[in-house]
């Protein structure tokens, strides 16, 4: 795939996941601003990352402020990729209702604030590409899971509906519905799994970096299991 001259923008940018997708959409020659609600790393940056830390996606004032910013320095904005989000177990009984509110600023909220902001942008690029990460968890809800499988099916549903309002403007939307992602987190949490059942951040960016190319231009409103073996 070849993404020469497209800005990318990706949210959740300076955990695993996000730094897998900027080292892969970079290795096919696009320029990547990566941001994050932490604070942006001094050092260790490629020079086609750009960073913008301490923005809260879930403020719409922010979330503009840092898409203006991005524009200004690489002259255009091309897609939006959404990771910012968390995850807490907790089961309904016992559980707080102000889980539920935290996980939907978190996981939704932030996307679809990102989204606002950024489509202009991708309006005017002509060939937009947004890639929201959902799960495959809020297809069926587990004990635990009901805060986090229904904010990541709202992803789902914002995918959809914006996918049907953009898709005659050269915008596409997707979302893809990751299982277990492998990394120090999670094998920190569940040290007996099967780590080789779970999917590879790079894996997940593989499938990211086909959706924002032009060979994708067809695949919109789509909700795309990335599962491994799990």
């Amino acid at each position: 795939m070849r993404l020469s001259g497209k800005v990318i923008a990706v949210s959740g940018g300076f955990g695993v996941l996000g730094q897998a997708v900027a080292a892969i959409l970079t290795g096919y020659g696009s320029t990547v601003a990566s941001i994050d609600f932490a604070a942006a790393p001094t050092t260790g940056q490629a020079a086609d990352v750009h960073v913008y830390g301490g923005i809260d996606l879930a403020d719409e004032e922010s979330a503009n402020s840092v898409m203006r910013r991005i524009v200004h320095v690489a002259g255009r904005l091309d897609g939006l990729i959404n990771i910012a989000g968390g995850f807490h177990w907790e089961k309904i009984e016992g559980g707080a209702l102000e889980t539920w509110d935290s996980l939907y600023r978190v996981n939704l909220r932030t996307a679809v604030v990102a989204c606002k902001t950024a489509l202009p942008y991708l309006v005017k690029s002509g060939q937009g590409r947004i890639v929201n990460i959902g799960a495959m968890g809020a297809i069926k809800a587990g004990p635990g899971m009901g805060p986090y499988a229904a904010s990541k099916a709202g992803v789902a549903k914002l995918t959809e509906a914006l996918a049907e309002e953009l898709k005659d403007r050269g915008v596409t939307v997707n979302a893809l519905l990751p299982s277990t992602i492998d990394t120090p987190r999670n094998r920190h949490d569940m040290p007996d799994a099967d780590f080789s059942r779970w999917v590879a951040p790079s894996a997940i960016a593989e499938v990211v970096a086909f959706l924002v190319s032009d060979a994708a231009s067809a695949v919109t409103g789509a909700l795309i299991p990335v599962a491994g073996r799990v």
